[in-house]
């Protein structure tokens, strides 16, 4: 084949393409647990070069980095797994009841304000709830021992996610300018400027945003965590940690671990008092986010719109699953890089400026 670039060898590149495109996605599962440690090791490439500049070996600085990244991650879970387990139980033994005790005390206050007369019996509610949330914890534990029965793919992530990544991510991390290098090498040359520079800009954006969301996260997990033990919620640790990492997914994640602080602090305080609290604690901790822990870790300038981060995550979840969501945020940089080149270049193009 001619090495001139030609129509036909066009087409036959971007048919290879094609394949490859289609043979990641058929094997989007298994790619998990290396998409997780290519992340992992992008974040984690700057500690390793830091150290090699002081004078230690590469291979020795990449073990180092992974082994305190790999200690973090476990101590994360170590905390927020006994919370699960104890507190799974407690509240599928105890929301019945608090239920019924809501609906009691919103009862006369609703007739008194609004005039609305609730009919439900807070007992009978009591009933159906309790004998909801027992079937549905049956019908979530039998789901999970299908999965862990029958699924292949289930096994080779669990294992994946356990034994692989640290393997893959020191690999990565000792040899990660020999990766960048043999991918530079790839790009046709009369491409070359405008990869390399659309790459930079993305290195750029991406890694702005990850360090300033990195220390968002630590803010407010300190932040929930003090405040929580000062309101006097047992689980205050675990919930604050869990409040600070929820954060990384815009909104959804502030919901979520506000609906179960909420319900803790009903079931430990008492209703009035919980909400109260809960309300407070949370309510300053959405200013400080706001207003100002979000401008300086995080700043305005780097484009990634909240609104846009939350679409990326569940659009390339629902395409690829949970290897779909390790690849949101940097197939979202990514997009927007592209963007506003196009609209640099159709702002520029005499298509647009011919009067």
């Amino acid at each position: 084949m001619s090495v001139t670039d030609t129509p036909r060898q066009t087409i036959f590149w971007l048919i290879v393409a094609a394949g490859i495109i289609a043979i990641f996605y058929a094997l989007r599962s298994t790619l998990t647990p290396f998409i997780a440690a290519g992340i992992l090791a992008y974040a984690l490439v700057p500690a390793v070069d830091r150290l090699e500049t002081r004078g230690l070996p590469r291979m020795l600085s990449a073990a180092l980095v992974m082994l305190a990244a790999m200690l973090g991650i476990v101590s994360v879970f170590l905390i927020l797994i006994p919370l699960l387990q104890g507190e799974i139980s407690q509240l599928r033994t105890q929301i019945p009841a608090l239920a019924a005790t809501i609906l009691r005390q919103m009862r006369p206050w609703l007739e008194q304000v609004f005039g609305i007369t609730l009919e439900a019996d807070p007992a009978a509610i009591r009933t159906w709830l309790t004998g909801q949330l027992a079937g549905n914890t049956q019908d979530i534990l039998a789901m999970v021992m299908q999965r862990v029965r029958s699924g292949w793919n289930g096994a080779v992530e669990v294992v994946g996610l356990i034994v692989l990544v640290p393997v893959v991510l020191f690999y990565l991390l000792a040899d990660w300018p020999r990766f960048m290098s043999a991918l530079r090498e790839l790009v046709p040359r009369r491409w070359s400027t405008a990869v390399e520079g659309t790459a930079e800009e993305t290195d750029n954006l991406l890694g702005q945003y990850l360090r300033g969301q990195a220390l968002l996260m630590l803010a407010l997990a300190t932040w929930y965590s003090v405040a929580l033990l000062t309101g006097g919620v047992r689980q205050w640790l675990a919930l604050g940690i869990l409040t600070g990492l929820l954060a990384f997914i815009p909104y959804v994640g502030f919901g979520l671990a506000l609906v179960l602080a909420l319900i803790l602090g009903m079931l430990q305080l008492g209703v009035s008092q919980g909400i109260v609290t809960i309300a407070i604690i949370y309510g300053i901790g959405q200013l400080l986010e706001s207003y100002i822990l979000t401008p300086r870790l995080v700043g305005e300038r780097i484009g990634l719109h909240p609104v846009a981060v939350l679409f990326a995550l569940l659009a390339f979840g629902t395409l690829f699953g949970f290897a779909g969501m390790l690849l949101a945020l940097p197939l979202a940089a990514m997009t927007l890089v592209v963007v506003r080149r196009l609209r640099a270049a159709w702002f520029a193009s005499s298509f647009y400026n011919r009067s």
